[in-house]
């Protein structure tokens, strides 16, 4: 099958699957079965492309020519490789572990949860495999608009006015700041499509770069870069699925694979350090970093300490990609699988303790791990690999990071790495310590672990995020394409 078949197959599979749920509406089995078929073929579609994307192709398509010179198109180079793998792999996971949630907790509404969700993979694969700016642009728009309907899912006081920040901040950004950057670009450079080295060197440089490139950082809201990160706290209103949507599978890895790709290839790396116009977004990131962490210390609310884990963990991808090196933009890229696999893992946990045991708060755990082993045995894992210790995942990305950041000699940037990483042990371990220090506390002697399809699809996923450190070779060969061009 030729790569334009399967980019055609990678957007529409998801978008047919979203189509074909609601004619199961009253039948629940065969309604979670179309899902789970639909997410397994998409990710059959994204294998049979990643060996050609290995072998130096890349496949790219024009779907529909708006003006001349402004084309909606698809393509796939390393990155765009990576993130569709990701997410269509997830997705298979995502959908397994909602079965018994959405069941369990008897959420209203599942059938347009499932559409929703469907649609929302659809929009992913359409930022992972978007060939020019204007493409990115129309997907991660869709993004945030089919989202919408999950973050509000529940319909409650809380839930509306968590879908009216939700879209005011992603809405707002994107429209007053990534849109006219787009627009300045095409300007500059006369073009939009990606390109290894970028389209800017010779048409833009000194403190217009410097603004140009602010100007994509803070329009590209799902990145959650301080101050623009409020949106994702006020949204964990949502059933565990979604939140695992929003932080692991697709919308806030939507975000810095969007500003890590305009760095690599709309203004390239070799550019902007040599320009220095870029060198503000260092500590912008490392600022995010320091204070996230800091705030999610503070959070007896188990999904706000994720919530506010996740707007940390996710700018070390934006660090290492402020410190316009090949192994720090190596390890981003690393960083983007070790943070899905580690934090789908600590939601789905999250979500299992809740189901179990109706449990939320921190402080309502003690004892946990002693009733639900493998729930909090999996949260163990996903929490080491956020505080970025071997043997998993979560070590890569930063090792690649601050070891990128030494070779520079940018002291900022090593010393918001290893401050990071105590402040993670400080909010983390301290969980996974009273889960299994108390016999008794919040796990009362009836709890017992949640229903099988989440706990079979948490373990998988711990399983995966060592896995990732054990053997890394798939995702470090697309990172070296990645900084090869």
């Amino acid at each position: 099958m030729s790569g334009e078949t399967l980019l055609v197959l990678i957007l529409t599979l998801p978008a047919i699957t979203g189509l074909l749920v609601p004619l199961f509406a009253d039948y629940p089995n065969q309604r979670e079965g179309a899902t789970l078929v639909g997410a397994a073929l998409l990710f059959g579609a994204v294998l049979l492309l990643l060996p050609q994307v290995l072998a130096g192709e890349r496949p790219s398509i024009t779907l529909w020519e708006v003006v001349p010179g402004l084309e909606i198109a698809l393509a796939i180079e390393p990155l765009g490789m990576l993130f569709a793998f990701i997410a269509s792999g997830l997705w298979i996971v995502n959908s397994l572990y909602s079965v018994g949630y959405m069941r369990a907790n008897r959420e209203p509404r599942q059938t347009s949860f499932y559409v929703a969700f469907a649609a929302s993979i659809a929009s992913a694969m359409g930022v992972a495999t978007a060939g020019n700016l204007f493409t990115l642009f129309l997907f991660y728009e869709l993004l945030t608009l089919v989202t919408y309907p999950l973050v509000t899912h529940r319909a409650s006081d809380e839930a509306k006015a968590a879908g009216r920040l939700y879209l005011m901040m992603l809405l707002g950004t994107s429209t007053l700041l990534f849109l006219p950057a787009i627009a300045w670009t095409a300007v500059a450079a006369g073009t939009l499509d990606f390109q290894p080295g970028g389209i800017l060197a010779g048409h833009i440089d000194g403190v217009a770069m410097g603004v140009l490139l602010a100007l994509f950082v803070f329009g590209i809201g799902k990145a959650a870069v301080m101050p623009g990160h409020f949106w994702l706290p006020a949204a964990m209103v949502a059933p565990t699925p979604v939140s695992a949507l929003l932080h692991a599978v697709a919308v806030v890895k939507a975000g810095v694979f969007a500003i890590l790709k305009i760095v690599v290839y709309i203004f390239g790396t070799d550019v902007l350090a040599a320009n220095g116009a870029g060198d503000w977004l260092a500590y912008v990131a490392g600022a995010t970093i320091i204070f996230a962490s800091m705030i999610a210390l503070r959070q007896d609310h188990l999904k706000r300490r994720l919530a506010y884990s996740t707007v940390s963990q996710l700018s070390y991808v934006v660090l290492g990609a402020a410190l316009f090196t090949p192994i720090a933009i190596l390890g981003a890229a690393i960083h983007i699988a070790a943070h899905a696999v580690s934090k789908i893992t600590l939601f789905f946990s999250a979500g299992a303790v809740h189901t179990a045991a109706h449990l939320e708060r921190v402080s309502e755990m003690d004892g946990v791990g002693w009733r639900m082993p493998w729930t909090m045995g999996s949260f163990s894992i996903g929490a080491l690999s956020m505080i970025g210790l071997p043997p998993t995942a979560g070590f890569l990305g930063k090792w690649f990071i601050l070891v990128g950041a030494a070779s520079i000699q940018h002291w900022f940037a090593v010393a918001v790495i290893i401050a990071s990483t105590l402040l993670n042990a400080s909010y983390f371990l301290p969980i996974v310590y009273n889960a299994f220090r108390f016999r008794d506390g919040g796990a009362g002697p009836g709890m017992r672990e949640a229903p099988w399809p989440q706990v079979v699809a948490l373990v998988v996923t711990a399983v995966l995020t060592v896995l990732l450190f054990v053997f890394p070779s798939f995702p470090f060969a697309l990172a070296e394409q990645l900084i090869a061009g």
